[in-house]
């Protein structure tokens, strides 16, 4: 049996677990204003229409009174850990999502535990006792039922799904559903006269085939019965990112490169707190009209901010056009293998674990290397 956990509007939860004033308010996370984009919501929120990757200036003229806070990355990754700590007391076979979602394949602890919605029920009162938030779960035999079934149990639920049964709990669901049908795809769904799931059900292999192409029609029809033979994957590949959405256009190379060190420094700075090394930099370039690019290098296997950021910069500088830039974004991928390590100096390393403690004691803004300092304080993190 495999769980599908998904904690309740993560990053908005956390903000109105720490600060009381916020709560039954409703409080977006991300950024205000014309430039802003919103990260996540809370459910008071999302009353208003409020969405995740809605512009922030849409997200305030749908609710005037909601409370803008800048998203923490750090902070919700430390709950994050406190959280995949209670995964990992009732099975090994893990395969984290994001942040604040993960499927857990239960199999191997039925006995133990007591069945997979005594599992289930033991995980949510373990987190909430933990952390105080909450968490919504999906229970079925593979990875798109207990999805669904997860995203139907919210907010603060659990929805199990027994074997056999997997067909009749999706009929009356949307075709939004369909995992890897995205809005074109949904578009010509609803063109045919397919608006739900019960729909797909209804017409046969060879018609939905004819319709959407061999391959498409296959998974769609698999899909709408509950068919889905993927597994719970327990690969070590992880990356870990920060962005920022400058609010104004940028054109100084100079200043492009003092962004990427604030953020490689940050990325560095989660890559050590979970002891892992970076074996891939990639960089995110968005321009005015939205024009997105992306570059990745290898490199030996660091955690090291300096390394990161030479890489980085490499990369921006045999990328970049020369024109204004809207966004800028580092990503540090983990996992992999690699047989040699990026060994800095002693030095070095007494230098980053000495920052690395002031941080801890007294926040990530209070010390850091003078070139980005005030990076930290410009645009909006991601």
């Amino acid at each position: 049996m495999i769980i599908h956990a998904d904690m309740d509007a993560y990053y908005a939860a956390v903000e109105q677990r720490d600060n009381k004033a916020l709560r039954g308010r409703p409080v977006v996370v991300g950024g205000a204003g014309r430039r802003g984009v919103v990260a996540t919501c809370s459910y008071e929120a999302r009353v208003y229409g409020i969405r995740s990757a809605m512009s922030g200036a849409s997200a305030q003229r749908l609710c005037p009174q909601a409370v803008f806070i800048a998203p923490r990355m750090n902070h919700y990754a430390d709950i994050s850990r406190q959280i995949h700590d209670v995964f990992e007391r009732y099975t090994p076979m893990i395969e984290p999502i994001a942040l604040d979602e993960a499927f857990l394949d239960v199999q191997g602890s039925l006995r133990l535990f007591g069945g997979a919605e005594a599992i289930a029920t033991r995980i949510r009162a373990d987190i909430y006792a933990k952390t105080q938030l909450t968490v919504s779960v999906g229970i079925a035999k593979n990875k798109f039922v207990a999805k669904v079934a997860s995203d139907e149990s919210k907010p603060d639920g659990l929805i199990a799904v027994a074997q056999g049964t997997e067909a009749e709990f999706l009929k009356p669901l949307s075709i939004a559903r369909i995992w890897g049908a995205g809005s074109v795809a949904q578009g010509r769904m609803r063109h045919h006269g397919f608006n739900t799931i019960g729909d797909l059900q209804a017409a046969s292999l060879a018609r939905l085939q004819l319709l959407f192409g061999d391959a498409a029609g296959l998974h769609y029809h698999r899909l709408s019965f509950g068919r889905d033979r993927r597994r719970v994957g327990t690969r070590a590949a992880q990356s870990f990112s920060h962005e920022t959405t400058f609010a104004y256009d940028v054109q100084e190379r100079d200043e492009c490169h003092r962004v990427l060190f604030g953020l490689s420094e940050r990325v560095a700075r989660r890559l050590r707190q979970r002891n892992q090394p970076c074996r891939l930099v990639r960089i995110k370039l968005r321009y005015p009209d939205f024009k997105t690019v992306t570059r990745q290098r290898r490199l030996l296997p660091t955690n090291d901010d300096v390394a990161l950021f030479r890489t980085a910069r490499q990369l921006f500088d045999d990328s970049w056009s020369g024109v204004s830039l809207r966004l800028l974004g580092v990503v540090a991928e983990v996992g992999g293998e690699c047989a040699q390590t990026d060994l800095f100096s002693t030095t070095r390393i007494g230098l980053i674990n000495a920052l690395d403690q002031i941080k801890d004691k007294h926040g990530d803004r209070s010390i850091g290397y003078a070139g980005a300092l005030r990076v930290a304080h410009r645009g909006e993190g991601g």
